[in-house]
This record gives C-alpha cells, sequence and structure tokens, in this order.
C-alpha cells in the first residue's frame, strides 16, 4: 500500500517536472497523470518504465537542434509541449489497454499495449528527427519534394528513425519481462512502425491543412499572420491530434488481426 502510494506521487512530481521542463502544459500534466495511473494499474512498474522511455526519448528529441526547428513551428499547430489532447492521443490508447490487462489479465494486451506505445514513439522519431534532414522530403502521395514539416511527406533519416523508435520500445519491453517471444519482438517492432506509416498516409491523405492569405504559407494552423487561414486540402474533422490518435488505434487493430489470425 505504501509502495504504491510513493508510486502514485513520483507519477504526480515526474509529471510536474514535465511542466517545469516545459514538455507539459497544466492540461497536459493532467492528462499524463491519469495516463500514467492506468498503466501503473495494469502493469506495475514495469509498464510506468515503458512509458518513461517513450516520454524521455522523445522529449530529448523535441528538444534536439530546437534552433533548426524553430522555423517550422509556423507550420505545425502545436508547439512541442503536449497539451491532454496531445498525451492522451500518444498515451490514452495504451492506458485503456492497460486497464483491460488488469481487468482479464488476457496476454494479448501486453503486445497491444507495446504495439500503442511502440506507434506512438515510432511517429514522434519520425518527425521529430525526420525534420533534422538535409534535404526536402517527398510527399508520399505525389512524391514531389515538399518542405520539412508537411504533412504526409517523408525522408530517409525520418524513416530509419521511426524503426528504431519502435524497436526501441519492443526491445526495452523485452528487457522489462514482457511476454514477447523472438517472433514476437519482429512483429510488434513492424506494427509499431506500420503506426507510423498510417499516420503519414493519413497526413498526406485526409488531414486538414490550411493556407494564409497574406503569407500562402501551407500550415495546420486555423490562424496565421492575424488573419484566419483558408482550407487548402483534407477534411476539417482529421488535425494532426485525430491522425495521430487515429493511426495509433489502427495499429493495435492490425495487432488484434494478426494475432488473431496466428
Amino acid at each position: 500500500m505504501i509502495e504504491s502510494i510513493l508510486i502514485y506521487i513520483g507519477i504526480v512530481i515526474i509529471a510536474l517536472l514535465g511542466f517545469w521542463g516545459k514538455a507539459l502544459s497544466a492540461s497536459g500534466v493532467l492528462a499524463a497523470v491519469a495516463v500514467g495511473s492506468a498503466i501503473y494499474v495494469g502493469f506495475d512498474l514495469k509498464g510506468l518504465v515503458l512509458l518513461g522511455t517513450f516520454f524521455g526519448t522523445s522529449t530529448i528529441w523535441s528538444k534536439f537542434r530546437k534552433d533548426r526547428k524553430k522555423k517550422l513551428e509556423e507550420k505545425l499547430e502545436k508547439s512541442d509541449q503536449r497539451d491532454f489532447v496531445q498525451v492522451m492521443v500518444n498515451g490514452g490508447a495504451a492506458a485503456v489497454i492497460s486497464l483491460l490487462y488488469f481487468i482479464t489479465e488476457y496476454h494479448l494486451f501486453e503486445k497491444l499495449f507495446i504495439i500503442s506505445l511502440a506507434a506512438s514513439n515510432s511517429d514522434t522519431w519520425a518527425s521529430e528527427i525526420g525534420t533534422l534532414s538535409k534535404g526536402k522530403p517527398y510527399l508520399l502521395t505525389t512524391f514531389r519534394k515538399v518542405e520539412r514539416g508537411t504533412s504526409g511527406a517523408v525522408s530517409m533519416l525520418g524513416t530509419l528513425s521511426a524503426l528504431i523508435g519502435s524497436l526501441l520500445i519492443v526491445y526495452v519491453a523485452h528487457l522489462l519481462s514482457f511476454s514477447l517471444t523472438g517472433v514476437d519482438i519482429m512483429i510488434v517492432t513492424i506494427l509499431g512502425f506500420m503506426g507510423n506509416l498510417i499516420d503519414t498516409v493519413l497526413g498526406a491523405v485526409i488531414q486538414i491543412t490550411y493556407s494564409c492569405p497574406v503569407c500562402h504559407l501551407e500550415t495546420e494552423r486555423t490562424t496565421h499572420c492575424r488573419t484566419r487561414t483558408v482550407p487548402l486540402k483534407g477534411c476539417s474533422l482529421f488535425n494532426n491530434d485525430m491522425v495521430n490518435g487515429l493511426s495509433n488505434v489502427l495499429a493495435i487493430c492490425l495487432g488484434l488481426l494478426w494475432y488473431a489470425w496466428v
């Protein structure tokens, strides 16, 4: 009992440190505490360590070479300070799966939990590291060169980073004694990586993108140059957060289909 109370206090302290380090907004702190608590209920300390691996490495990469990324912020809807919605789309599914595992003790939920975090880590690494690529990325649907930070764009550096990001989560899960065979390590890594690929495809096809009528910048923001931007392509329902959350859920669904088939 005392140990659990100390763990929950630790979750709150780490979330507050994230706020102090400008990795989380005030609402992001609340979401992080909720996600962390749910994961602890289902997977104890090893679940929190895996969550910390995602959150810690993603935060490091978001701060790395931030000066070079500064000019991309006008294209993005939000900054690297995660708010409530961003925390939930990246960790909410993992939290729900953790609670389901606590209720059922069904081992498939272990793999789905890892897939969810691997997909989030893969996508975050692709975005944060891929933007540092020297050459311009290619739009996945047309293969034409576009500006860095464009939704649906891919680069060799970003793609490789996405694969390594997924593998890292799976490997750490293996070290933490989650139920993973050698084949599972390969399959779950691929499924996590596919979460990033799905995010990229959705970003290119259905994610809403706007254009600034003043400077003609293509952006995810609804206002720019103190002027309301106009829709350029995509569906207004699917902003970046929606696409991130949907791609994570679809990666989990692929995991369900795979393990139901085998």
